[in-house]
Order: C-alpha cells, then structure tokens, then sequence
C-alpha cells in the first residue's frame, strides 16, 4: 500500500500496534477490516479534500462542519450525488478512526447539506445499457482479427454474460479457477468485490444445446487453441500475434465490449464489461426467472439492485400498450 496521506488514520497499522490494551488476535482482525482496495479509495478521497482545503485556505484536520459543507457543495457541481455521499463516507470514517470525539460529518447542519444535494442533483443513477441474450447471438457474429482473437474474444463475452462477470473477475481469471464437469463449467472467484473476506464465491455454467452459444465449449475451444495450461486465462497478444503471459487487463474486456457494440451500429459509450453482467439480469428477468435464481447466478446481495433489473424488463413486457393495441 501507499504511504497514507497526513491525518490518515483508516487501517494505520501503527496505530494499532501501539494500543496496548488490544490482544494480538484483536489487533489482527482489525488489520483484516478492510480491503487495501477499500483502503485506497478513502486515501483517495481524502486527499481531494485536502486539497480543496488547502486552495481554499482552511484547516481540514480538524474541520469544520461548515467546511465540509462548502466542500460537498464544490463537489457537487461536477459529481453525482451518490459520489459526494460517498465521499462524506470516506471523510466520516477518517474522523471516526482518528478518534474525534466531534465528528464534523455527523453534525445535523452537515446531513441536512447533504440531504439538500440529493433532492436537487437526483440520485439515479445511469449505467451502462444492458446486452441482452439476443444482442450476444448477433454480437457473435462481427468477431473480428485471427482465428486465437475470435476464440478468445467469443470466450470472454460468453463467460462474462452466463456467468454476469465483473471485468475485474473476468480479467482475475486463473486456470487453476475452473473445473470442468460432465455437466458444465464450476468457476471459483477467489475474490469478489462483494467478497471482501475472501471466502470465495462458486460459479456454475452448464452446456447448453446450441453449441454456437454455449460459454464453456467456448472456453474449452479458448484453452485447447492458444495451450494455455496453468496461470491466467484471458490474455492479450503481442504486435506479432502471439499469446502474452500476463493476463489482459479489466479495462480491455471493456473495450472489448464496445468494440463489438460499435459493430452492431451501437453507440459504444453506452456499453461497458457490465452491460454483459446487467444484460444477463434483465435476460433472465424477460423470461421470468425467479428473483432468487438471478441473485444466486449474480451473486448480488441486494435484492433492491435485482428487482430494479426485474422493473426494467418487465416494463417492455407487461407494458399496458400491448392491451390497448390488441386486434380484439
């Protein structure tokens, strides 16, 4: 991890160390609280507040409440609103671990800002449009470059919609993370984004009878034609067109996305690597899936997030437009 900002006190490890009145066994499972990724994007957030502090000439440790106030409003101009409530959390979190015993961000006047910026910048939120089933059959056939890009690329799109993938999951991929069974494909994601103990989280994709979409013949024909045996799955290719032994990144298997979105006559800043996680969602959703079935595929932990899916496609199904217009 980076050298943390001054007056950084999330996951300072000094600090523990130094309270005599903690066990080892409690000092260790307050190192493990967080994730480093977590850990970075407080860092992160905090030294744009210091920042900001620092341009505008006011004390950021302490602060005032009508400090965080004036930063949040600042921010607002540029940021959604669920981003400056995140940024608040951040903030929140870094007071609280210095021990303050007056958290500037739990002052009412603070919560009433923040409360004002939501009613008048909205907190929905526009993610990338979803790839449905029926776009991944046509998006299939523009895969472009040799017979090792095609493979892959066929790989990546298919894995990354039945198994509603991250880009970071997808790119984290190692051989050692799947088993292939009778019925299908058993993926074991050693760490999620939802999975911030590291406990690990299974994965299952069977065949399916159309061989021309089915994710793990796809992937056993990836595997088979680039000899790939151990180490990650997904890799990039060198100028001369032959295999890398580092994995591709999370940020290709977007472009990759909207690359092949582009083909189609999409417009390729509305598709992202999630348009293949969201469109399986509202796919399975069009053909009445079970809320529960979704969740367990996704591995979503608020269903708040899948019902939205749900709404989404049930708006284009059991639209009332379909019974007006009916031949009687």
């Amino acid at each position: 991890m980076k050298t943390p900002p001054k007056n950084f006190y999330i996951g300072r490890a000094e600090i523990i160390a130094n309270n005599d009145k903690l066990t080892d066994k409690a000092r260790q499972s307050i190192y493990i609280a967080r994730a480093d990724n977590t850990i970075n994007a407080y860092q992160s957030d905090w030294n744009d507040f210091c920042d900001w502090c620092e341009y505008h000439e006011v004390d950021s440790f302490p602060a005032l409440p009508e400090t965080i106030i004036n930063y949040i409003n600042d921010l607002a101009d540029n940021a959604k609103a669920n981003t400056v409530a995140r940024r608040i959390s951040a903030l929140t979190e870094n007071f609280d671990a210095a021990g303050l015993k007056d958290n500037p961000c739990r002052f009412p006047i603070v919560k009433n800002a923040l409360r004002g910026i939501k009613r008048m910048k909205g907190t929905i939120q526009h993610g990338k449009m979803p790839i449905l089933f029926d776009d991944i059959k046509e998006m299939l056939t523009y895969l472009e470059g040799n017979d090792l890009q095609q493979t892959r690329d066929k790989a990546i799109l298919l894995i990354g919609f039945y198994g509603a993938m991250r880009r970071s999951e997808l790119a984290g991929l190692d051989i050692e993370d799947l088993q292939f069974t009778r019925l299908g494909l058993l993926i074991t994601l050693r760490k999620s984004k939802t999975d911030q103990y590291d406990q690990g989280q299974l994965i299952a994709i069977p065949y399916v009878q159309n061989k021309e979409v089915c994710a793990v013949t796809a992937l056993k024909n990836w595997l088979t034609l680039s000899d790939i045996s151990s180490g990650p799955v997904f890799r990039g290719f060198t100028r001369g067109h032959t295999i890398r032994k580092t994995r591709i990144s999370d940020k290709t298997i977007a472009l990759i996305v909207k690359h092949y979105a582009g083909l189609m006559g999409m417009d390729p800043k509305d598709y992202g690597a999630h348009s293949l996680r969201h469109g399986f969602a509202t796919s399975a959703a069009q053909h009445h899936v079970e809320e529960r079935q979704i969740m367990r595929q996704t591995r979503h932990k608020s269903q708040t997030i899948v019902r939205r899916y749900i709404d989404e496609a049930d708006r284009l199904i059991d639209n009332p437009i379909f019974k007006i217009t009916e031949n009687k």
